[in-house]
C-alpha cells in the first residue's frame, strides 16, 4: 500500500489524490495504522482530515463500553470494602 500510494506522487508535496487514498484508508483502519502503513506521521494525516472536515473518533466503539463495565464492576466492589 505504501508503495502504491508513494507512486501516485511525483515526489516534493503530496497531491490531492494521495489525500483521497490515506483518508480512504483511514476509514477502513484508523490513523494511527494509516501512519504505519504510508510511513507518514499521524500529524500529517490528522492535518489532512481537519482540512476535508473529516471526524476522525479517538479511540473504538468497544472501548466506551468496556469503560462503562468497568466502572460498574469498581462500583459494585467499592460498595463492598475493597479500593
Amino acid at each position: 500500500m505504501a508503495e502504491e500510494f508513494e507512486a501516485m506522487g511525483t515526489g516534493g508535496r503530496y497531491n490531492q489524490e494521495q489525500k483521497d487514498y490515506a483518508l480512504g484508508l483511514i476509514d477502513e483502519c484508523g490513523v494511527r495504522a494509516t501512519a504505519r502503513i504510508l510511513q507518514l506521521p499521524r500529524r500529517t494525516l490528522q492535518r489532512w482530515c481537519r482540512s476535508e472536515h473529516k471526524y476522525v473518533r479517538r479511540c473504538p466503539d468497544w472501548v466506551y463500553s468496556w469503560a462503562a463495565q468497568r466502572r460498574k464492576k469498581r462500583e459494585f466492589w467499592s460498595r463492598r470494602g475493597y479500593g
